[in-house]
């Protein structure tokens, strides 16, 4: 069991400790950093958790073994590595930075303190997209050649927040809520992008916007893809890989379409699972058995399964999607 702070106790990191918080066997809460502690000291107490008010307080507590970011994304960078040289692992939602120099120094420090690096990417842990790269990497699809998705919901309208409406916080319409898990998914599964163009088409700005953002990606093995999203809209996920003999496609959480060449089809379903607390008990699954408490000291620790790298490619992809859509041009990817 890895004991770790609650960092950002908003709509985002409340969800985040009733997913874990008395139903992980891997890791608890032991400590909230807020700046709203009054108005969140009830939640606390719901959830067995002590209180602060700055970032400090985790970093200078030898108890605290491990750190989780859900707070806003120009602050990720300057936590992940103010964390690191504390010497406690990080698990930070996403995006994990908003450019891709800030990216390579986080990661950078993670590494020269020997510290675990997590993103919060709880898409990639939907049963639906487990079983897409599983069927993609045994061949079925022939060679592959074209990959393209879609993710859309609500929640500007649902959970509207000031940084949504900021050009910094929240730049290219829905980028940073939905359309980063799309970069992940493509990065994973096809590999790094060599050149992206993108736009964003607004019809209202400022509180509840409603825009759509659409994304074509020229991959460094020469494929191609797009994906587009809409803020406003009802929920709607779809990742279809295609290839010669095949195309594989993953609708929603737990859904997965196979149309193979001459017209069979063929479907999964699978049961639903909490990807908010999957990720987290990979999190802790990733750190080294000293950090535990509880666990049997030989266990050998499973890394999480988006590498550093891939981090540092969705990042690389993400900030060259802002600047096509700011600079109203194609952009090359740094490698």
């Amino acid at each position: 069991m890895i004991n770790a702070a609650l960092v950002g106790m908003g709509w985002w990191g409340k969800n985040i400790a009733t997913a874990v918080q008395n139903k992980s066997t891997e890791i608890r809460f032991s400590l909230g950093i807020t700046k709203e502690v009054t108005e969140t000291q009830s939640f606390a107490n719901q959830h067995g958790m002590a209180l602060a008010s700055d970032l400090s307080d985790a970093l200078q507590n030898p108890e605290i073994k491990a750190v989780v970011l859900a707070t806003p994304h120009s602050l990720h960078a300057e936590q992940i590595i103010a964390s690191a040289n504390a010497g406690k692992h990080i698990f930070c939602e996403k995006p994990l930075t908003l450019t891709f120099n800030e990216a390579k120094s986080a990661i950078a420090a993670c590494q020269q303190n020997n510290v675990v690096l997590a993103v919060g990417q709880n898409k990639h842990f939907w049963p639906s997209m487990a079983k897409l790269r599983e069927l993609v990497k045994s061949g079925i699809l022939g060679d592959v050649l074209h990959i393209e998705g879609h993710y859309s919901n609500e929640h500007s309208t649902k959970f509207f927040s000031d940084w949504r409406e900021s050009p910094y916080e929240s730049p290219a319409g829905g980028l940073t809520g939905t359309g980063i898990h799309m970069i992940e998914a493509f990065v994973n599964i096809i590999g790094p992008a060599k050149s992206v163009t993108a736009m964003v088409c607004s019809q209202r700005k400022g509180h509840d916007p409603r825009d759509s953002t659409t994304v074509t990606v020229k991959f460094n093995n020469g494929l191609s893809g797009y994906f587009a999203m809409v803020r406003a809209t009802p929920i709607f996920w779809r990742v279809h890989v295609f290839g010669d003999q095949a195309s594989i496609e993953a609708l929603g959480e737990n859904e997965v379409v196979v149309r193979y060449k001459g017209g069979r089809v063929e479907r999964f379903v699978m049961p639903p699972l909490d990807s908010v607390r999957a990720e987290l008990d990979a999190f802790s699954l990733a750190i080294p058995s000293a950090a535990h408490t509880g666990i049997d000291s030989t266990r050998v620790p499973t890394p999480y399964p988006i590498s550093p790298l891939q981090m540092e490619q969705t990042i690389a992809m993400f900030e060259s999607i802002v600047l096509s859509v700011n600079n109203e041009e194609t952009v090359k990817v740094p490698q």
